[in-house]
């Protein structure tokens, strides 16, 4: 073989035991090879030409090629294979068979008869004709299957389309496939779909040439794969494929131990016609297991009863076969269990907790929108929450189908199955209560048309959809389905708990849900969350019978008189509290105070209208003019939040009075509940001090009438720029902060989070964000703002607590921003607490080892 300089990777190689083979040089194939000779395992010979070599070979700058086909017997036939340093970044297909050609076709005449011998030849010529001479497949349509005839017929068509006849010298062949394959691999459009996969531009490709074992003779003949798992489930099960040469079969075996894709009644199993082979391929496919410590596919050929190994690759499987391999491998000890963490993209966690379309289901897409909550759902289309909670009332499942959503519509989220949404990015109202309830959610499908009066949705493609009609919304892709495509199960099991157990012992950073409803709260506690980061008490205030009420106090003249209103409102929330606080017991619980602006509450519609008069006994026409008077002209940026608790305080001394006694409450069943108040949209220290006058004068009051004592921590939720910038003036006065990175990122970049999706993808797609800022947080420049409040907030106050409570808190890669900048915890929807706790244990193993979770899975 070619002799190089040093440090240089040789054109090509013979692959040895002591070869200087590596996968950055010759890719994962070669290497994997390699390790098989190692083994001592049958391999055929093989040769393994590096990335520079095969770089050449585009240009022009051919290999010795003489040197090559020598390499092996003069009679072999070779097949060609590529071999990049990641398969996920796929190349050119093989081909089989090089060496064939009209010499070679009349000695194979004598072992396999003319018919076997012409297909043979035929399959070389037919692929050779379409990948490398780059010839129409068309052209070989009229040609009838098989046969010496049809033979010729190949050849003769060859000979016309390229004005020669097909080539007979091995060696010109071989070159012939080599330059295809080189050239293959450096166009422009397989350099494109390669680097979406994530490959560098200037990846390189290795090939590896191998001599093909023929797979007749005596005896027993033929080839297939074998595992020793289930692709789907992870479960040790041997299953393959094994084409018999001699007896047309299709089957491995049955036995006590093993189960098989498939039994052909036409003959015996490879375990009962062969079984010293099948327990070989057993015995190397454990080997390989235990030694290149990963569950393999063995490519295999056997003749005349003997195994040859031609190939080991990793076993394609679902998330869940993923998780389970991890565990066992760590299990038997073969991995450390570090390692195991590090194997599994904890992406992938969101499909073992939520139902999904099957890979291999026909979808019949009618529309696409925003993937905000992940999971697959199949219902009954309905436009309103009215009709979510009738349907939900019949046991028919439904898909709430809305422009967009307001907290109006929350009690009809819980009893859709899925939501749909016209409008809306991925920290939407709708995205974020979907996420929150484990909901499958679409925002943004704009490109469909809503007809809410009509009851109608209009396709894509015109079909017009109408209210009980069943789709299927992907939350997980986008997509809208119509009907009811197959679908998998959630699939959470003792490997998966296992996992995130080690996961739990590695992390260094909290992990903390946002919860809302004890519903939320049981999530958290079942999914080990390490108590709540954020509840939005706003949402609990849209109980039918709770509505009313706040309504009648937005209606209050007087503080005296809302304060009246909220009197009736106070068990109702301190009965809300108590249920967070006994579910959490022994873990905090932090309380954000009324946030929306008033006018979330009040009918926007005539009818809505109306009812709200004959509720309160008021004139319609007062009703009118109060919902006028409360409009704002950016509510977002109006009357909300801490705003409210200054200038309506008597909403703020409601809820701290029904958090107090509902801790007195809970602590007497349980350990000492110590609560966590948070103060929303605060922009300048006075505000505090304002509303924290308030809330300690309301503790002083619960305690003098109750006669116990009870401890509590005052916060702020910091989702202004000022309040960031002005972190060390505020942190003195209290006990956390919890950067809300949903609106400050909306407020850094003065865009709507709602609208958002409307351009979004026109600006990541022509790269004037790299990516949504809303789904990953942008560390550049409301990064900047973090790390700044971080700084400026301890250095006033070394002890306070620091968190972020927005949707990127279950996000890795802002996870990796939180842990660097020095958070103490992250909070995140409950169905996402298990995503971002493998994600912060890969994150604190990376940072011993100095490979990231994604260098880890590709290894």
């Amino acid at each position: 073989m070619a002799q190089t300089p040093q440090n240089e990777a040789p054109d090509s190689l013979l692959i040895t035991p002591v070869a200087p083979i590596a996968n950055s040089t010759h890719g994962g194939r070669a290497k994997c090879l390699q390790r098989l000779v190692r083994l001592d395992l049958p391999v055929p010979r093989t040769v393994a030409l590096s990335f520079q070599a095969v770089h050449g070979i585009a240009q022009g700058e051919m290999p010795d090629m003489a040197a090559i086909v020598e390499a092996f017997p003069a009679d072999a036939l070779l097949c060609v294979r590529p071999s990049s340093q990641d398969p996920d970044w796929g190349g050119p297909g093989a081909i089989l068979n090089i060496g064939m050609n009209d010499a070679r076709y009349v000695d194979l005449c004598d072992s396999l008869g003319r018919d076997g011998a012409a297909a043979l030849y035929l399959r070389f010529v037919q692929s050779y004709a379409v990948h490398v001479a780059r010839l129409d497949p068309d052209v070989f349509d009229d040609v009838e299957d098989g046969g010496p005839d049809a033979l010729s017929e190949v050849l003769h068509a060859y000979e016309a389309e390229t004005d020669e006849p097909f080539p007979q010298n091995p060696a010109e062949q071989l070159a012939a496939v080599l330059r295809s394959m080189a050239r293959a691999w450096e166009g422009t459009s397989a350099r494109l779909l390669r680097q979406a996969k994530g490959a560098p531009a200037d990846a390189g490709l290795g090939l590896v040439v191998q001599e093909m074992v023929p797979g007749f003779g005596q005896g027993e003949c033929g080839s297939g794969v074998l595992q020793l798992v289930n692709t789907k489930t992870g479960q040790p099960q041997i299953t393959g494929r094994y084409l018999s040469q001699s007896q047309g079969r299709d089957a491995l075996g049955a036995g006590a131990e093993a189960l098989f894709l498939e039994q052909d009644p036409r003959g015996p199993s490879l375990e009962d016609s062969a079984p010293e082979a099948f327990a070989d391929l057993k015995s190397h496919a454990r080997l390989m297991r235990q030694r290149l410590r990963e569950e393999m596919q063995v490519e295999f050929v056997i003749v005349s009863g003997a195994v040859h190994i031609l190939d080991g690759v990793r076993v394609t499987r679902s998330a869940q076969a993923a998780v389970r391999i991890a565990v066992a491998l760590a299990e038997d000890g073969i991995i450390p269990r570090a390692e195991a963490i590090m194997r599994v993209d904890a992406h992938i966690l969101t499909e073992l907790l939520h139902r999904q379309v099957a890979p291999d289901a026909t979808r019949d897409v009618i529309g696409h929108g925003i993937a905000a909550s992940p999971g697959a759902a199949t219902g009954r289309l309905v436009f309103t929450a009215a009709e979510a909670q009738a349907s939900a009332a019949r046991g028919e499942p439904c898909i709430l189908v809305r422009r967009e959503t307001s907290p109006e519509d929350v009690r009809g989220m819980h009893a859709a199955v899925g939501v749909l949404t016209e409008r809306g990015g991925i920290t939407s109202h709708a995205a974020v209560i979907g996420r929150g309830l484990g909901l499958p959610c679409i925002v943004g499908a704009s490109n469909l048309k809503f007809h809410s009066k009509r009851k109608q949705l209009v396709a894509t493609d015109g079909r017009v959809l109408t209210r009980g009609d069943t789709i299927t919304i992907d939350g997980s892709s986008g997509e809208v389905l119509a009907g009811q495509p197959e679908m998998l199960e959630a699939a959470e099991d003792g490997a998966f708990q296992t996992l995130l157990t080690w996961a739990d012992e590695v992390r260094d950073i909290g992990i903390r849900a946002n919860a809302d409803t004890p519903e939320d709260a049981e999530t958290a506690r079942k999914f080990n969350a390490q108590g709540i980061g954020l509840c939005r008490t706003e949402h609990m205030f849209f109980d039918p019978g709770r509505l009313t009420v706040m309504r009648e106090m937005i209606f209050a003249e007087t503080s005296e008189g809302r304060a009246a209103v909220l009197a009736r409102l106070l068990p109702m929330q301190q009965e809300d509290f108590f249920a967070l606080f006994r579910i959490m017991e022994g873990l905090p619980v932090c309380i954000r105070l009324f946030d929306p602006p008033l006018h979330e509450f009040l009918p926007t519609s005539k009818s809505g209208q109306r009812e709200l008069s004959e509720a309160l006994g008021i004139p319609v026409s007062d009703v009118t003019r109060r919902v006028e008077e409360m409009e704002e002209y950016n509510p977002m940026l109006g009357l909300r939040g801490v705003r409210l608790g200054v200038t309506v305080p008597e909403i703020y001394d409601m809820q701290a009075r029904a958090i107090f006694e509902a801790t007195l409450d809970a602590s007497k069943e349980g350990e000492p509940v110590v609560p966590e108040i948070m103060i929303p949209l605060v922009s300048a220290k006075r505000e505090v001090e304002l509303v924290k006058a308030r809330i300690d004068a309301v503790a002083l009051a619960v305690k003098a009438e109750r006669g116990e004592d009870f401890a509590y921590r005052l916060g702020v939720m910091v989702e202004t720029p000022r309040a960031a910038l002005r972190a060390g003036e505020i942190s003195p006065h209290t006990a956390f902060l919890s950067f809300g990175t949903n609106d400050l990122t909306q407020m850094t970049y003065g865009m709507s989070r709602d609208d958002a999706g409307r351009f979004m993808s026109a600006y990541v797609n022509q790269g004037v964000f790299p990516e949504d800022p809303f789904h990953v947080l942008d560390t550049d420049g409301v990064g900047e703002l973090l790390k700044l409040g971080v700084q400026r907030g301890r250095a006033e106050n070394p002890d306070i607590t620091l968190s972020i409570c927005g949707e990127h808190g279950g996000n890795p890669e802002s996870i990796a921003f939180c842990r660097e900048a020095g958070f103490d915890y992250v909070s995140c929807s409950p169905f996402r607490v298990p995503v971002a706790r493998l994600a912060a244990a890969q994150l604190a193993i990376s940072s011993q080892t100095g490979k990231s979770p994604r260098e880890s899975l590709k290894s």
